[in-house]
């Protein structure tokens, strides 16, 4: 064993070493040693707050003396390198630096860094920071598609439970102790609609996630302070949708719970589960549908499609419009309802229906409209497969072989097919689904050319009738009128 080797020890704690006896060195200080040019000499440098020392060993010029085992332990004691000696290394750069080589950043001595104390902590889920830069760096995508909001399900993993992690100290290369750290990590906190379970914090309910101040929570209302448009991107929600501007054209709207929205709905497509209220109006431009669970509570409705389970109040106008309820339209003694159809199986209460030189009304109560748009569609495909079935036994006495085969394998397709529809029909027609209480009535006019039909029995309008009640005498069997 070389003579450097003796100084190679192990530190329990600080004891063995007095940091005040200790030589200062600055990190990254270079030291040389043997300070004339012609002997071999060991350039120090000490590095990461003297965790790490390192040395470049020269051989000398000329006549100089050699580096010699005695040299460098006399430098090692010099500068009190005392801890994690690296005496492998030392010995291979001594033995290429007395053949005459220079030899650089020779790990001399090597510390042992702290081990930093992490306390306990929740870790935000990186899927969330991922789809925010997924979206960010998207190209030609639809940006009515793209939201702002971030909307995690029941039971997704919101953040990770990272355990308690203890600190140790460590020691420098000058055997002093370098005491550990703790370390105050990037951290979440569990807010409302979240729990723990397990090593993983959880969404208890459907919604927009929230990280406010580091508290995250879940809403199942989502609050859109503005407009709905590019900015925020169709509109799908599971929970209650509160809007406080305008629903531009083009922009869906689909909600698992109610909607408000404050200003006018210019409808594209909607299906909403629970309630929707609309203190402007709703425009639909035509090809627009709205399907709501609960009812609908707005100022008018213009050329859409509407079709809810409850009842429709609307203060002012529906216009050119198709309009479905399971219970009845409340509106205004100015609303009227003009143009369009209407189906409301309780009934109608309006000022006015129809309107001179404007197009036909027609109205339709006491039938289950779900109930006949179902008999229309299966109506629709049984013409559709007696025209199939047709064509087919006419194609069938042309063609031989395995094309026929084919054929005939589609002919008994088709008939199995007719046959469902056909049962479904004789099914439909069987029910009696009328609502014999229902009524139309009119404060105000019902203008010539309207056609008002309750419980499947139908009174066209000729002369203009004011301030009326319509309704189906079952024991006559036709509708009759009467006076407000």
């Amino acid at each position: 064993m070389k003579k450097y080797d003796t100084i190679s020890m192990e530190i329990d704690k600080e004891e063995n070493v007095n940091p005040e006896e200790a030589i200062e060195v600055n990190p990254e200080e270079t030291v040389e040693v043997n300070e004339a040019s012609y002997e071999g000499r060991i350039v120090v440098t000490f590095l990461n707050n003297n965790l790490e020392a390192r040395g470049d060993f020269f051989p000398p010029k000329g006549l100089g003396m050699p580096l010699t085992t005695d040299d460098i332990q006399n430098t090692l004691e010099k500068y009190n390198i005392v801890y994690g000696l690296q005496t492998d290394e030392i010995d291979k750069a001594y033995s290429e630096c007395i053949e005459g080589e220079t030899v650089k950043n020779v790990l001399l001595a090597k510390g042992l860094p702290p081990v930093n104390e992490i306390p306990e902590h929740l870790q935000i889920n990186p899927y969330f920071d991922k789809k925010k830069k997924e979206i960010q760096k998207e190209g030609n995508v639809d940006h009515r598609a793209r939201s702002p909001f971030t909307i995690v399900k029941k039971d997704q993993v919101l953040a990770r439970l990272n355990v308690h992690k203890p600190g140790a100290d460590g020691y420098n290369v000058l055997g002093v102790r370098v005491p550990y750290r703790v370390i105050n990590p990037n951290q979440v906190f569990a807010g409302e609609n979240t729990r723990i379970e397990g090593n993983f914090l959880r969404a208890s309910i459907s919604g927009q996630l929230l990280n406010t101040q580091k508290v995250l929570s879940v809403s199942d209302t989502l609050v859109i302070k503005g407009h709905v448009n590019y900015t925020t991107g169709n509109i799908i929600f599971p929970g209650h949708v509160e809007i406080n501007g305008t629903v531009s054209d083009g922009f869906k709207v689909y909600a698992g719970g109610s909607v408000l929205i404050k200003q006018t709905f210019d409808v594209t497509d909607s299906v909403i589960k629970e309630d929707l209220t609309v203190v402007g109006g709703i425009i639909g431009r035509g090809r627009a549908m709205i399907k709501v669970g609960g009812s609908i509570s707005t100022k008018f409705i213009e050329n859409c499609r509407a079709a809810c389970r409850k009842t429709i109040k609307a203060d002012l106008d529906i216009i050119n419009s198709n309009v479905y309820t399971m219970e009845s339209i409340e509106m205004s003694e100015k609303g009227r309802i003009v143009g369009g159809e209407t189906y409301a199986f309780k009934g109608i209460r309006a000022g006015g229906i129809g309107r001179i030189g404007g197009k036909a009304t027609r109205i339709h109560c006491g039938v289950d409209f779900a109930h006949e748009q179902e008999k229309e569609k299966n109506n629709g495909i049984l013409k559709m497969l007696d025209a199939r079935i047709s064509h087919l036994e006419e194609l069938l006495d042309l063609e031989k072989g395995e094309k026929k085969e084919k054929m005939e394998a589609l002919m008994i397709k088709l008939l199995e097919e007719q046959k469902k529809a056909q049962i479904r029909v004789s099914e439909l027609l069987g029910i009696v689904n009328n609502y014999w209480d229902a009524s139309v009535e009119v404060t105000g006019e019902i203008v010539p050319g309207t056609l008002i039909e309750i419980c499947q029995t139908a009174l066209f309008i000729t002369e203009p009738l004011k301030k009326v009640r319509i309704k189906f005498k079952r024991e006559l069997s036709k509708l009759v009128t009467e006076s407000l």
